[in-house]
């Protein structure tokens, strides 16, 4: 399956960049904010909340860093302006993280800072292992200051549940996913069982311990779930939220809004979406498999 999965994504780089544009429409808002703030306003009248993300993290210089946290800046002027029920996630290697930690702690800051004058949110995404101490320690420094900050977790790492204990004493928001990035066995479950269990290994730890957890999943498996321990542990429906990314599973998107659950939509935009469409390309072989079916079975 592996070597299969390897040429679908080989096969899907090599299509010309229409077609590839044509697939990740679905999955991205658009190249510029009004895109963003366009795609919002429509989630929003249907009573679903955002989170907006500038795609562009792959930067090399504190110069491509300030223009980064400038373009966030904006993304959180437009969610004061026009009221918008969202707030912004950002990557930390797009705030320097990779060039200097002292520096991307004062961009994050800065943009945290501003949206606490708002009464609005950040949320640290988490990248792949070769970030994660980094990224932890930048969230326990923010912690300190600001409440209005959150970070991510992801389930199938083995360090997880370390790493949900270790955020115990700050009263951590999280948003919980199972996790996207290539990693070795050594350090992540590769399982489909595996990783499900951890997942709700660490979903229970964090509703026992009274963390705010955005449930972030597209697996009706994890969601039933969920919806049990929910129920069975009598967890209040502000202690938590469902979280998904633009154009997946609008069904099961709908079913939980129709359920009464609050749901938020991660909704990337920006100019480099093709370079971020390739890599999750290949972080998730599964959607290059879907590019292709799509491509094949198309209406003649």
């Amino acid at each position: 399956m592996s070597f299969i999965n390897d040429l679908i994504v080989s096969f899907v780089q090599v299509l010309p960049k229409s077609i590839v544009k044509k697939f990740s429409d679905r999955y991205i808002a658009g190249d510029s904010l009004p895109d963003a703030v366009r795609v919002v306003q429509e989630l929003n009248k249907k009573g679903i909340h955002a989170t907006i993300d500038v795609l562009g993290e792959a930067i090399t210089t504190k110069e491509e860093a300030f223009t980064s946290r400038q373009a966030c800046s904006e993304v959180l002027d437009a969610i004061r302006k026009l009221q918008l029920k969202a707030n912004l996630s950002i990557k930390p290697t797009q705030m320097g993280l990779q060039l200097d930690e002292q520096f991307c702690y004062e961009q994050v800051s800065s943009l945290t800072e501003k949206a606490k004058a708002m009464q609005s949110f950040v949320r640290l995404d988490m990248e792949d292992s070769s970030c994660t101490d980094a990224t932890l320690r930048l969230y326990k420094k923010l912690r300190e200051s600001y409440q209005n900050c959150g970070a991510v977790i992801q389930a199938y790492m083995r360090r997880t549940l370390s790493d949900i204990h270790s955020l115990s004493s700050l009263n951590p928001n999280i948003r919980l996913c199972k996790g996207i990035y290539i990693e070795p066995v050594s350090i992540a479950f590769k399982g489909k069982d595996e990783i499900r269990k951890n997942y709700l290994d660490a979903l229970k730890w964090m509703f026992e311990n009274k963390n705010y957890v955005g449930i972030a999943t597209h697996d009706d498996y994890l969601v039933d779930e969920a919806i049990a321990l929910i129920k069975a542990m009598q967890i209040p429906r502000d202690a938590f939220e469902f979280q998904m990314l633009l154009g997946v599973r609008e069904d099961l998107r709908d079913y939980l809004v129709e359920g009464g659950y609050k749901v938020r939509i991660y909704v990337p935009f920006g100019k480099d979406w093709y370079l971020y469409s390739i890599r999750r390309l290949k972080e998730n072989p599964n959607i290059a498999g879907q590019v292709v079916k799509n491509l094949f079975s198309r209406k003649r």
